[in-house]
């Protein structure tokens, strides 16, 4: 018997006080079927048609090179509007973390090496962006558990000259729109390498601050519990006198004859 009614234990007899209403608690599950998710897979889908499309004949034929432009085009939109429906709605599920990036980096990745394999593209060109999207990703793991760094200005118009740039090496240009071309992916080059040594900087950075607050916290934990265990020690000590002194035995009982006497008196 605890002397506390049911009501205010919140047992299973609990009935709510006048004036007020029980309110469930509901849990937003979403869906990995989701349209953000559908839009993500969709892209995957598109990254070996993309492909088939553009080696077709060679890879030198115009229509089918108009072709895979087509599905290269669709796939870097789906890109655009997967993450937006997934932020403005809750759409975000482990499944769209994880199939999004591989996603973007298996369209673009595709496209550049096929365009190398072609003769269009340099080598060295494919190597530098590759290497940066793939050590960013790694760098991320390695910086995850300190934080996240948001995506900057710079990483989207990277994104985007990127996605401008290949599509136009995709497409068979010839005379002023084959050199515009090649300045477009000049510059996606300059914006992948600028962007990929400022996301460098600010991961060190992360890692730093986060490590100085690991070290903090554990050493903030180390003095509390010698604190605790001084403390300890003194009641500890304490306590040893009491029950080697006679007289605080008796007089502990004596206490707790008055206490016992008064409670009686109250009841």
């Amino acid at each position: 018997m605890t002397g506390v009614p049911a009501s205010a234990a919140g047992g299973a007899g609990a009935k709510p006080a006048p004036g007020r209403k029980r309110v469930a608690v509901a849990v937003h599950q979403v869906s990995v079927w989701n349209i953000a998710n559908i839009l993500t897979m969709v892209r995957l889908v598109l990254v070996p048609a993309f492909v088939l499309l553009l080696l077709q004949e060679g890879g030198y034929d115009p229509v089918w090179r108009a072709w895979a432009w087509a599905a290269f085009a669709v796939a870097m939109i789906t890109d655009i509007f997967d993450g937006h429906l997934a932020r403005t709605y809750n759409l975000v599920t482990d499944f769209g973390k994880i199939a999004d990036p591989i996603a973007d980096k298996a369209i673009m990745g595709s496209a550049l090496i096929c365009l190398s394999a072609l003769g269009d593209l340099p080598w060295w060109v494919t190597g530098v962006i590759l290497f940066r999207e793939l050590g960013i990703t790694l760098m991320r793991f390695w910086v995850i558990r300190h934080g996240v760094i948001p995506a900057s200005r710079g990483g989207k118009m990277k994104t985007l000259a990127q996605g401008t740039a290949a599509g136009m090496y995709v497409l068979a240009l010839t005379g002023p729109l084959a050199t515009l071309r090649f300045w477009v992916m000049a510059v996606a080059v300059v914006l992948t390498v600028v962007t990929g040594l400022d996301y460098v900087r600010q991961a060190v950075v992360l890692r730093r601050q986060g490590l100085a607050a690991e070290r903090a916290a554990a050493a903030g934990g180390g003095t509390g519990g010698g604190s605790v265990s001084g403390a300890g020690a003194a009641a500890g000590a304490d306590g040893s006198g009491a029950v080697g002194s006679g007289t605080v035995g008796e007089a502990s009982g004596s206490g707790e004859s008055g206490e016992s006497g008064a409670g009686e008196s109250a009841r």
